[in-house]
């Protein structure tokens, strides 16, 4: 097995597992956008964006930059990629589970066939 780095691992997912967290990435994926206009959208207080952003942040989901008063937040540097390799190695373990599983219903049904139950 590939090794990952857990504690990476574990910011991402907490990070992604908020739905909140999850809009505010999709709405950095449009555009950038101030805490305040966030805040906006998701219709919550500076302080609670703040701290999903600095969640996301934490995750090197999300940068921010502070210009005078405003604070931009725009999609961080981080691509998902080991996240993606590791859901992606999970996907091919049950996937060969599942077609061996497949493989032994399949005999099964064969079985049941020639020893005349069906």
């Amino acid at each position: 097995m590939v090794q990952f780095s857990a504690p990476r691992l574990d910011a991402s997912f907490a990070a992604l597992s908020d739905a909140t967290r999850r809009g505010v990435l999709e709405q950095l994926g449009r555009a950038d956008a101030s805490i305040t206009e966030l805040a906006d959208t998701f219709n919550m207080t500076l302080t609670g964006m703040k701290k999903h952003v600095g969640v996301l942040e934490q995750a090197g989901l999300v940068t921010t930059q502070k210009v005078g008063r405003v604070r931009t937040c725009k999609l961080g540097l981080s691509r998902l990629a080991e996240e993606t390799a590791w859901i992606e190695e999970y996907r091919r373990l049950w996937d060969a589970r599942f077609d061996a599983l497949d493989h032994i219903v399949e005999e099964l049904k064969q079985g049941e066939t020639f020893d005349g139950r069906r």
